[in-house]
């Protein structure tokens, strides 16, 4: 992936969509936007949210005249979204932009000053000279995509009246609060009153994997930020993380990542 192909753009003024060809758009949108237009239908209370934009929408991002940026745009080319780093993340034209629906994130409270944080890295590194810098603007750009949480490629497909994808939707959410408690398939199916058999088999059917891999994906995610991010000890991050020891910590990240705590934090 070459980092020319990554374009990052404030959003201080009204902005259409037809400047960038066949870009994929990511639209984060802090405040300050009054609506987002969709292939003529208008959307509004947009603060605080993500819209994933294929390149076949039209768009235009409706804004009152100041200087402040109401946030980012982040155009990608297919190319990225085929890396094997992202493609696993379910990030794909199939997942990703599977129906009609505009596919849309509300960000958690807090959440946002996380993707503000990497969208200004993944800017500041555009600009740069640094060596090694288009594997820097990857792991970046995967934690951007992981923070989002796959919640896009199930929301975008999710019927109302469709009990499965509910559920995984419902787990997903859980996941994301309670990966530093509960660590164990039945955990969550307890707290979602369902056995872990029918939990695995709707996961299985929905995002292609089973749930306990869902649930290691996020503590892997979450450790790799505290490592990469923060000043913390291992020490710290393995208990706040919910690890019972920085033994098992350290044997837990080398399992799934193939390289220790301290390699990653030196790296």
């Amino acid at each position: 992936m070459s980092a020319e192909t990554i374009n990052i753009v404030p959003i201080t003024k009204d902005i259409v969509s037809n400047k960038h060809g066949d870009l994929y758009c990511f639209c984060w949108i802090r405040n300050g936007v009054s609506s987002i237009e969709i292939d003529n239908k208008e959307y509004y209370n947009v603060s605080n949210s993500i819209f994933l934009l294929n390149p076949r929408h039209t768009w235009k991002i409706n804004k009152p005249n100041n200087e402040n940026s109401s946030g980012y745009l982040l155009y990608l080319p297919q190319e990225a979204l085929d890396h094997p780093l992202i493609n696993k993340l379910h990030i794909t034209e199939v997942q990703l932009f599977v129906s009609e629906q505009i596919p849309k994130i509300n960000l958690a409270p807090g959440i946002e000053k996380r993707i503000e944080a990497i969208l200004e890295m993944m800017d500041e590194l555009l600009g740069s000279h640094l060596n090694h810098k288009e594997d820097a603007l990857l792991s970046l750009l995967h934690t951007f995509f992981v923070y989002c949480d796959g919640q896009c490629n199930i929301k975008s497909i999710m019927a109302e009246n469709n009990a499965k994808k509910t559920l995984v939707y419902k787990f997903k959410r859980l996941v994301n609060h309670k990966f530093s408690e509960y660590h164990e398939v039945t955990d969550y199916a307890k707290s979602l009153n369902v056995s872990n058999k029918y939990l695995n088999q709707c996961v299985k059917e929905v995002l292609g994997v089973n749930a306990k891999k869902v649930i290691t994906e996020q503590r892997i995610m979450r450790s790799r930020h505290e490592l990469k991010f923060t000043d913390k000890s291992i020490k710290e991050i393995c208990f706040q993380l919910g690890f019972s020891s920085p033994d098992y910590f350290s044997y837990f990240f080398k399992k799934h990542t193939g390289i220790t705590p301290t390699t990653l934090r030196q790296a």
